[in-house]
């Protein structure tokens, strides 16, 4: 679920992204699908009017990235109780499409976009619960405000992507061949 919220941050809210300004594409529908289909491969294809209220609750869920990644856990919290409040999001097993049993957080009869910000919600709210709350976090390289969650061992990610760490890992050699 929180790789989700990582999909859908990255892909539908403009900011910066490898040194560039970065607005979502036009074709959002397009965008969100492939997006969720690279966590989950079987996501069904995703309508034009649900990526953009995807697009929404990915605004909110930037909110708690944000403050996660300031160090600002009771604001990271606010938020996603309050996306928690909303969509009702609650455990429930379900088996569908051939998959077995398999937790879900939304009742129901939602919306698709309302079940994914439970799901997301859920998903944030175990990790910032958690010791490893100071996992979630916004890219430090220069000119990107994408996010990310920091699964590995020793939890010093500080980039989204092996890009921005290369480029500021580049900009730093350069900056002291120049010095010297």
């Amino acid at each position: 679920m929180v790789r989700v919220a990582v999909a859908l941050v990255n892909e539908l809210t403009p900011g910066e992204r490898r040194g560039r300004p970065y607005a979502p594409p036009p074709d959002l529908a397009g965008v969100t699908t492939g997006g969720m289909r690279a966590v989950y491969p079987s996501q069904r294809d995703v309508t034009e009017a649900e990526a953009r209220e995807l697009a929404g609750v990915a605004e909110r869920l930037r909110e708690v990235f944000t403050a996660a990644a300031d160090g600002d856990i009771d604001t990271a919290a606010v938020r996603v109780n309050a996306l928690l409040e909303e969509t009702r999001a609650r455990p429930m097993l379900e088996r569908h499409d051939g998959e077995p049993w398999h937790l879900h957080f939304h009742g129901p009869g939602g919306t698709m976009a309302g079940d994914w910000a439970a799901s997301c919600a859920t998903g944030l709210a175990v990790v910032l619960g958690s010791e490893f709350h100071d996992r979630l976090g916004v890219c430090t390289a220069p000119h990107c405000d994408r996010v990310y969650v920091d699964v590995s061992r020793n939890g010093t990610r500080r980039f989204c992507s092996t890009a921005c760490q290369n480029r500021v890992k580049t900009a730093a050699f350069r900056a002291r061949g120049r010095a010297e």
